[in-house]
């Protein structure tokens, strides 16, 4: 269940891949009602995201938790110069933050707009635009998109050119090169 020095354990890789499904859910839905201009289409997708929130609030408060208290991360899987281990930390450290920053301005956004009385009740589903935290929220949803393709990206640079096992260690396969 726990991380190794080698790889990832079972909850760090579940608690990682559900977090990365929902996150994407999020992004696409937020992306989908953001840009619709039907108020039923609009208030169905927002039916799905809010819930998806708030598992995704869950499950980083979990992560944080996991990381603190319980588990400890393996160490690099390759011979990754200097410059890659630093931007890798700080490229996750973005990525929680982010993560953290989007609920927050979703969550402040939610109950200044009264939207989960229109999206869950009878109330007309407000115009978000004209609530502050909208602006940062649609912002930073953009910048979150480009830092996990960044993380996708390098993921993937990793496995298929420098052939470590930083995507294989993150998988639920015991199989790794080392």
């Amino acid at each position: 269940m726990k991380s190794t020095n080698a790889t990832f354990g079972t909850v760090a890789k579940s608690l990682h891949w559900l977090s990365a499904l929902f996150i994407i859910g999020l992004l696409v839905s937020g992306f989908r009602s953001g840009f619709s201009n039907d108020v039923a289409a609009k208030a169905a997708i927002l039916q799905f995201h809010i819930p998806i929130a708030i598992l995704v609030l869950l499950l980083t408060t979990v992560r944080i938790v996991w990381w603190i208290f319980f588990d400890k991360k393996p160490a690099p899987a390759g011979s990754s110069p200097a410059w890659q281990e630093t931007a890798s930390r700080w490229t996750h450290r973005t990525l929680y933050l982010l993560i953290i920053l989007m609920l927050g301005s979703g969550i402040t956004l939610s109950l200044i707009s009264g939207a989960p009385d229109a999206v869950f009740g009878t109330a007309p589903l407000p115009e978000f635009q004209d609530y502050t935290p909208r602006i940062a929220h649609g912002i930073l949803a953009r910048v979150l998109v480009a830092i996990v393709l960044l993380h996708v990206g390098a993921a993937l640079f990793h496995h298929f050119f420098q052939k470590d096992d930083t995507l294989r260690r993150m998988w639920f396969s015991k199989k790794t090169n080392t």
